[in-house]
């Protein structure tokens, strides 16, 4: 039977199993009708929103399928919008699932802690296993129709558009929401998080999956696709006529999915209730069942000389994950010396609190990058060269299934946490809650700098593809620092991701302002509020909120696709290298730092709520609220959406590099 037609049933087989855990999440009790009548507006205001962002992208990726079809050629267009179909389903269905998870995690919650955990976990590894499922199925099918590695690069751009976007308007709107909220409702009226009595605690909500959910699946889908087709590509270019090495990439991500699946049963609770520890036992069984298939199907597929090498490349890049993982933990969570440290400095008051958590979040940078470097290294001389370069960043984003239920459990505790909160549950509950609440802020925290490294080895294997496409098709280009070329490229594209992240930390603050605005005139205008008699408009602030992300998410998309296109058809390829290598460099370290800030200034901010520091309603949480309001913006709009900028720049200039080689574009 032909191996990708094996791939592709393997990716079958994952959405299979996220049908079946669907179905044991879906038949848990919801609770109270309060209860439920909350989940429906958390469920109605996040798929209204997202129906509106996917029409609003739709009508620029049809414009893109246009523009493929005449420019490229039909293969590359509809492979590109299949892409970018499959990207969207990937979302819908996984957040579909995550907001009906929530209000069952917070009934289950009444029986403990071990039943909660269990259907917030399983509810985020349907999102996991669709995201991967779909992408390793969706890159099989089409290189088993086309059989060219090259003609399957629009799928990884119809996938990158929508992720783009995704994280870009997500983002946005879960953040202008979560800091309008913030700073009326705890700052200015003195009123915890989730009251119900704040008009933008929906939108909050709502804000919380389109984010974390659709925009972590969108981003990760395109990662897997990419960096698959990035491997698939130089295994063609550097191993003519062997099959063998585009096909490896595929095999790599079926293995994997099967150890995920496998994986996910692992998470349970130990006797001492560590939930860290019980999902960290999902992600190493994965890994380690990874590692054992990894060796069997090297030995199967690859030629003796090269079996050892690529091996070591894929324990490199599963290596890469966990150590980041570990890494962004202790940089980020409350049981370590860093968010500790970083609470301690609120008690001398907010600035102190931003200039730290600034500190904080540039030198996590550090270790991260070098353990990137190492992987880079290690891969490039053990690995095989540049092949190994690639199976390293595919060994890595193989495990996407269990790394996105870690990720996406988190927006289904919060809720969950809200929904408590908001029906007045008992203590006990909310205790359960803020328990799986407080972790779902790392997970978050670790599975983003995952996103970030494999979004930097992806981009690196795309730039790669880049160059050896374009020797591909006659043009063998030289990139020399003594070429004014290169150093502008280098320069344009070091400077893209801060003018990215500019326009998106704006289009919060636009944003917030509008929500602030209605929120203090609901307060002002709606009598009652304050003594609960009264009803929020929860609809109109749900309402503004999506009108403003998909107003600003433009502006920052546009600069995305516009620039290596602009680079390339003016300065010419070597400048658009150029441009690719520097967006990288910076793009990784800017993305990393903001992840790690914002992050922990979230977790400083928890650790004084759990009654640390003088606890809720001191000085010290005052401070630690407005580092975590600078920080929302930092994690979770600008800091994950470099990721796929970085992406959809290296993934257009592969498609471009067809163009260059017809002449079109001036050397």
């Amino acid at each position: 039977m032909d191996i990708v037609i094996i791939t592709t049933v393997i990716g079958l087989i994952a959405l299979i199993a996220a049908g079946v855990l669907s179905f044991g999440v879906l038949k848990k009790e919801k609770g109270s009708e309060e209860m439920v009548r909350i989940s429906d507006a958390i469920h109605v205001g996040a798929m209204a929103y997202l129906n509106r962002q996917y029409k609003t992208i739709g009508a620029l990726a049809v414009i893109l399928f246009v523009i493929l079809y005449f420019a490229i050629n039909s293969q590359t267009a509809i492979a590109f919008a299949a892409g970018a179909v499959l990207s969207a389903l990937a979302g819908y269905i996984g957040m579909n699932i995550s907001v009906r998870a929530n209000v069952r995690t917070a009934n289950a919650a009444k029986n403990g802690l071990k039943d909660a955990l269990t259907i917030a976990f399983k509810g985020g590894a349907v999102t996991g296993l669709c995201v991967a499922g779909l992408s390793l199925a969706g890159v099989s099918l089409f290189y088993y129709i086309y059989r060219d590695p090259i003609l399957v690069v629009g799928f990884g751009f119809g996938a990158c558009l929508i992720s783009l976007f995704a994280r870009i308007g997500g983002g946005i709107y879960t953040k202008a929401a979560d800091v309008g909220a913030d700073l009326v409702g705890k700052i200015e009226a003195g009123i915890p998080e989730d009251d119900p009595r704040n008009p933008a605690v929906i939108a909050d909500n709502v804000g919380d999956n389109v984010g974390d959910c659709a925009g972590m699946g969108a981003d990760l889908f395109e990662t897997y696709a990419v960096t698959a087709i990035g491997a698939m590509l130089l295994g063609d270019l550097l191993y003519p006529g062997l099959e063998a090495y585009i096909l490896y990439p595929l095999v790599l991500g079926a293995v994997a999915i099967i150890a995920s699946i496998i994986g996910i049963f692992f998470v349970r609770l130990g006797k001492r209730e560590n939930i860290m520890a019980a999902l960290y036992k999902g992600l190493l069984a994965s890994g380690v069942l990874a590692a054992i298939g990894f060796y069997f199907v090297t030995s199967w597929l690859i030629p003796a000389e090269d079996v050892s090498g690529l091996f070591i490349a894929t324990l490199l890049g599963l290596l890469i994950a966990i150590i980041l993982f570990v890494i962004t933990e202790y940089y980020t969570s409350t049981g370590f010396n860093p968010v500790v440290k970083l609470a301690e400095s609120a008690q001398s008051g907010s600035a102190v609190t931003i200039i730290n958590g600034l500190a904080l979040g540039f030198e996590a940078t550090a270790l991260p990058v070098l353990i990137i470097c190492g992987g880079i290294i290690g891969s490039f001389y053990f690995g095989g060269g540049l092949y190994g370069i690639a199976i390293a960043a595919m060994g890595m984003i193989s495990l996407t299934g269990v790394i996105i239920a870690l990720d996406s459990y988190g927006p289904i505790t919060d809720n969950a946490g809200g929904i408590a909160e908001m029906t007045n549950l008992h203590e006990d509950v909310r205790k359960v809650t803020d328990a799986l609440d407080a972790v779902g802020n790392t997970t978050k925290a670790v599975t983003k700098a995952f996103a970030i490294g494999s979004a930097g080895l992806a981009a690196v294997t795309l730039f790669v593809a880049y160059v050896q496409e374009l020797e591909n098709v006659g043009l063998n280009l030289i990139f020399e620092l003594q070429d004014p070329l290169v150093v502008v490229g280098l320069l344009i594209g070091g400077l893209i991701p801060f003018l990215f992240s500019a326009r998106c930390l704006k289009a919060v603050g636009n944003a917030a302002f509008d929500v602030v605005d209605e929120v203090r005139r609901q307060f002002r205008e709606i009598e009652g509020i304050m003594e609960g008699t009264g009803k929020p408009d929860y609809a109109r602030c749900v309402d503004l909120v999506t009108r403003a992300a998909l107003r600003e998410f433009v502006v920052p998309g546009a600069i995305a696709v516009i620039s290596p296109i602009l680079v390339g058809f003016i300065l010419g390829p070597v400048a658009l290298g150029g441009l690719l290598l520097g967006s990288i460099i910076t793009g990784l370290l800017l993305a990393l730092h903001m992840a790690t800030a914002g992050a922990a200034w979230d977790n400083a901010k928890k650790y004084v709520e759990d009654g640390h520091l003088g606890g809720k309603g001191s000085d010290t949480h005052k401070a630690t609220v407005v580092g975590d309001t600078v920080g929302d913006p930092y994690k979770d709009t600008a800091g994950p959406a470099i990721n796929p900028l970085i992406k959809v720049m290296n993934t257009l200039a592969l498609l471009m590099a067809g163009v260059i080689g017809s002449g079109l574009i001036l050397m």
